[in-house]
């Protein structure tokens, strides 16, 4: 069977022009709204839709999307809700040192004395780098930059990850 990884959820419709207004959950917005990259389409009760991207652009916080042979708001009315996926098998190779969102959320945050800090519960990406939310027993969850100077070594084989936490950063939850 088939593996799916998400990429993206249909909020509402834009416009009139067949635009899919969509909350993007990937890494690599570019390569999966490419024209003529192909997207699977998952709904409630209905089967999967392979969908073939025909245009994308950037608008506000939102991927604008349209699909071949869906011109029309009519066409992509009942995309709403949607989770738009890609196949795992269309993942592309990564270059060394660079991994999927989906590799790095549930692995152990260690220190590298082994002290364990928690879990990475998701990534944010507010801008020049990604930040791991850690999640804590007990306490707040961390926020840890994903920079060379910090992230020294990810071990997806034994899921942990080893950081060296600059003096300051965790202390508030101390």
């Amino acid at each position: 069977m088939t593996e799916y990884l998400n990429v993206g959820k249909i909020v509402n419709t834009h416009g009139i022009r067949g635009e899919v207004r969509v909350i993007s959950q990937t890494d690599f917005p570019e390569e999966r709204y490419q024209k003529g990259a192909t997207l699977v389409l998952f709904r409630e009760h209905k089967a999967p839709l392979e969908l073939t991207v025909a245009g994308h652009r950037k608008h506000k916080n939102f991927d604008l999307l349209t699909f071949e042979g869906y011109p029309n708001i009519n066409d992509v009315e009942p995309f709403r809700d949607g989770i738009l996926k890609v196949s795992k098998e269309d993942l592309v190779d990564l270059e060394e040192n660079e991994f999927y969102y989906h590799e790095i959320i549930g692995l152990t945050v260690v220190e590298e004395d082994g002290r364990v800090i928690g879990k990475v519960k998701e990534i944010l990406s507010p801008g020049a780098n990604d930040v791991w939310v850690v999640q804590r027993k007990g306490q707040k969850d961390a926020l840890i930059p994903y920079i060379e100077s910090v992230v020294k070594k990810i071990d997806l084989e034994n899921e942990v990850v080893t950081v060296e936490i600059p003096e300051g950063l965790l202390d508030d939850a101390d």
